[in-house]
């Protein structure tokens, strides 16, 4: 497969319950795995994947649930990180790990886990680090509730304003959009997301036991419990960096991204 000029190898691996998990690949030189966050499959991270591909060998992957990898239930975080384990296996048993939101927290624990991560870079993971922002408590289940009534659309919008911090009128007008259908089609997922995330406290103890080269990004256009919650990240690894980079609302363009991830990973 071939998109905006790079050339793209897709493939499946076997997780450790059996479940296939689909990824593609694409550059040269050591690996680095995308680790996606809600709304995420391996499309919404291929242009960042495609500015990395000149210096890395990227594994951008659909977590499970999404795209075209399997789902099998009942979910558990721990199912999560044995996708990543069977990932970096198939890379060739080391590999970089950058994670975005949600992804980011995965990627972190598989690192405290002791999985075989050469270096880490983290997204804006969603903790609470003061007291502002996160999310709430039990939102998994009365996401899932919604989703299992057939209600995708008020799933999305319970995420989007209790966990994203987006405001209401705002939702409103998200609503009918392109956009909006892509999200509706990814709510089932929110729950893992959600779950993944907790109570949205800052897990010190856990971080603390990273014991491989991380950096902590951040936007300049993030509200500000996202940018405490990459400080407080970055302060709970040790010998972790904290980079705060010029984007938008819990992003950064890849042309910015890409740079300053080679620099922190490749150094």
């Amino acid at each position: 497969m071939t998109s905006n000029g790079t050339t793209w190898t897709v493939d499946t691996v076997r997780s450790a319950d059996g479940t296939m998990i689909a990824y593609e690949t694409a550059g040269e030189g050591p690996p680095i795995i995308l680790v996606g966050g809600a709304f995420n499959d391996r499309g919404t991270t291929r242009p960042l994947a495609a500015a990395l591909a000149s210096d890395f060998t990227v594994y951008g992957y659909d977590r499970r649930g999404r795209g075209a990898s399997g789902d099998t239930g009942p979910y558990a975080v721990q199912r999560e990180i044995e996708d990543l384990a069977a990932l970096i296996d198939r890379t060739g048993g080391r590999s970089h790990l950058y994670g975005l939101s949600s992804g980011a927290i995965l990627a972190a624990y598989a690192a405290a886990e002791g999985l075989p991560v050469i270096a880490l870079a983290l997204f804006e993971p969603p903790f609470q680090a003061g007291p502002h922002g996160g999310p709430k408590p039990g939102l998994a289940v009365r996401l899932a509730e919604l989703v299992s009534a057939g209600q995708r659309d008020n799933a999305v919008g319970l995420f989007l304003i209790e966990a994203v911090g987006v405001p209401a009128e705002a939702v409103s007008g998200m609503r009918g959009t392109p956009e909006w259908a892509w999200m509706e089609g990814l709510a089932h997922t929110l729950a893992y997301d959600t779950t993944v995330t907790g109570g949205g406290e800052l897990p010190a103890a856990r971080l603390a036991t990273i014991a491989v080269p991380t950096v902590v990004v951040d936007s300049t256009g993030s509200p500000g419990w996202l940018r405490d919650a990459a400080a407080a990240t970055a302060g709970a690894i040790p010998g972790a960096t904290h980079l705060s980079l010029a984007g938008g609302f819990h992003e950064v363009p890849p042309e910015t991204l890409a740079p300053a991830l080679r620099a922190a990973l490749l150094h």
